[in-house]
């Protein structure tokens, strides 16, 4: 059943919505990829639709896969700091997490099988990267003079009608792991074609833990101390195709569709383990038990426009615009009609723009990119719009290059621990590092 039976209890249905995220709310979580790939992809912005020759790449478009004139594999690293800044009624907290991991391996094989034929530079290519890194902790406190889970528990003749205050706790961890196998050729000198079959593993684990605390006026206090805990993990799959066209030396247009993922997903869920406090004694513990749930979530398609100008071998620009509309969103294998029309009614198409710049001097390559992402939800605030820039830097050597970028995004966001109460504000700013390692095979 879903996590929501627990709700359907006097008790969960007193004290509102569950702190941990809703179904819509993963919906639209399981639905975003990060720019998370090579060192020069990310340098770029992920501006790459209609370049190709990056391992990165040919998940956006992988006709990019037949632009690579040799065989090739590489590994990336990255390490991330992420500070969230949270504000609740007047109260400002700031935390700093750091996370390195590995965000990227793969290899691309390139077969010459000319043989006459106007089809050539057939390729194969197999990549790893991690789409999304759902590792993060921020905490918010404030005094909202509400305090609904203490209300319901406070069976004492002494009535706790003060409130002096709440502390909130956002744990999460976990990733999506995505797998890309690709087939892509070259279509006389202007044309590169290609298709990809990715499979997907996702974990996220959340663990959110909120305190209330209050008085009677007379000395006396009433504390409580909330936990919920909520593990999502499974496995997906989708579909990419697409084109890059060189009318000539200079330009080249892409064109790539990524289908829906078809996810299925098991879930365990502890709807509260809360422990009473009375004058800062420990008087009782009450837990929910844990609640198991299986369901499919399809996120929605991905459609990649993008076009670059070569300068020679000076340089390029390249720039890409995403379109993904959000509404389309649908969960199943359960009752999620109310859900899934409020993905209809909340959630609208969105566009995500990346632009990215490189240019050559001799063995070494600096490089420059922009990215803005537009919030899915039709009522959000442009603040709430994901925005960043990134830079890098490439050197070659006899039998591969090594890179290394830096990217920057910033963005707010607004989390509800009561529906009775405003939300949280949370201004999250992201900065990451990475470096890859290409060797020529």
């Amino acid at each position: 059943m879903k996590k929501l039976y627990f709700i359907a209890m006097l008790c969960i249905a007193y004290i509102s919505n569950a702190q941990t995220l809703s179904y819509n709310d993963i919906g639209v979580l399981f639905s975003k990829e990060n720019i998370n790939g090579t060192a020069r992809y990310n340098a770029m912005s992920g501006a790459f639709g209609a370049l190709g020759g990056d391992l990165s790449s040919i998940e956006t478009n992988p006709a990019g896969a037949a632009v690579f004139l040799k065989s090739e594999f590489s590994l990336s690293l990255n390490v991330s700091n992420t500070e969230t800044a949270s504000s609740f009624f007047g109260t400002n907290e700031l935390l700093e997490n750091d996370y390195s991991n590995i965000s990227q391996a793969g290899g691309v094989f390139v077969f010459d099988a000319r043989n006459n034929s106007e089809w050539s530079n057939f390729a194969i290519g197999f990549n790893y990267s991690m789409s999304n890194n759902f590792e993060d902790l921020w905490i918010a406190s404030g005094n909202s003079g509400f305090a609904p889970i203490s209300d319901f528990y406070d069976n004492d003749p002494v009535v706790y009608i003060n409130s002096d205050g709440q502390y909130f706790e956002n744990y999460t961890d976990g990733q999506t792991n995505k797998y890309s196998f690709t087939f892509a050729s070259q279509y006389r000198d202007n044309l590169y074609v290609g298709a990809s079959i990715n499979t997907y593993d996702v974990e996220h684990y959340q663990n959110v833990l909120i305190e209330e605390y209050n008085n009677d006026g007379n000395g006396n206090t009433f504390d409580i101390s909330q936990t919920q805990e909520l593990l999502t993990y499974g496995d997906g799959y989708s579909f990419n195709v697409g084109f890059i066209s060189k009318p000539n030396n200079n330009v080249r247009f892409g064109l790539a569709y990524q289908s829906p993922v078809w996810y299925t997903f098991a879930e365990e869920f502890v709807e509260f383990d809360v422990d009473l406090f009375e004058n800062n004694t420990f008087v009782e513990n009450d837990f929910s038990g844990t609640n198991g749930f299986d369901y499919k979530l399809r996120t929605p398609s991905k459609l990649t426009g993008s076009f670059a100008y070569i300068f020679d071998k000076q340089g390029l620009i390249s720039v890409d615009y995403i379109h993904k509309n959000y509404s389309n969103i649908k969960l199943s294998n359960a009752n999620f009609t109310d859900e899934n029309i409020t993905f209809k009614n909340d959630l609208e198409s969105t566009g995500q723009l990346r632009v990215g710049t490189e240019w050559r001097f001799e063995n070494l390559s600096l490089r420059g990119g922009y990215h803005i992402e537009k919030s899915p939800y039709k009522d959000a605030p442009e603040i709430e719009d994901i925005e960043g820039y990134s830079f890098g830097a490439g050197y070659k050597f006899k039998g591969g290059k090594l890179d290394v970028a830096y990217q920057k995004s910033t963005n707010t966001s607004l989390y509800s621990i009561y529906s009775q109460v405003n939300p949280v504000d949370l201004n999250i700013d992201t900065s990451k590092i990475t470096a890859t390692l290409v060797l020529n095979i």
